[in-house]
């Protein structure tokens, strides 16, 4: 038992609720936490990031992602370790030895919404953009009469479609 050392009254705060996850889309975000934690089979540890969101509708709300950085599972770490690469490049940090380096510099995200599983519901996915990719996906649309250049891009062999 606790005692709060006065009459706590219910009726004078509103109740704390659940947050809805947030829909797809892309949203203007800066870090501001981020911590080392153990795993739940206390095996490895992840790093946990409180992300602000800094503009439009769901300005102040937070965000939360989890690189899996020390695992038995190979694929596990070099998925974390891909997702701090673009975190940094997007806020501009190629090389960091503390993740308070990346905390309240605003960068780009693209949020996807991951299906319920298990016990656990919907859930936010995260993915931080940088360069071509913070911008809009669809371009604008060329003047009528114009037709639009090639981009080398567009015309180069994609690296997996290479014949050895």
């Amino acid at each position: 038992m606790a005692s709060f050392g006065h009459t706590f009254d219910a009726s004078t705060v509103e109740p704390s609720t659940p947050f809805e996850v947030f829909p797809p889309g892309k949203y203007r975000v800066q870090l501001v936490a981020s911590e080392m934690r153990p795993t739940k089979d206390g095996m490895g540890q992840y790093l946990l990031l409180e992300l602000d969101v800094l503009e439009g509708q769901y300005t102040g709300r937070k965000l939360f992602d989890r690189l899996n950085l020390v695992n038995a599972n190979p694929d596990a770490v070099l998925m974390a370790q891909r997702s701090l690469s673009a975190l940094c490049r997007a806020a501009g940090k190629m090389q960091v030895s503390n993740s308070e380096q990346l905390h309240l510099i605003p960068v780009q995200i693209d949020v996807k919404v991951r299906p319920p599983k298990g016990q656990y519901g919907e859930s936010n996915s995260i993915r931080y953009l940088s360069g071509t990719d913070a911008q809009p996906t669809s371009p604008p649309a060329a003047p009528a009469g114009l037709a639009r250049p090639a981009t080398p891009a567009a015309n180069a062999t994609l690296p997996w479609k290479r014949q050895g």
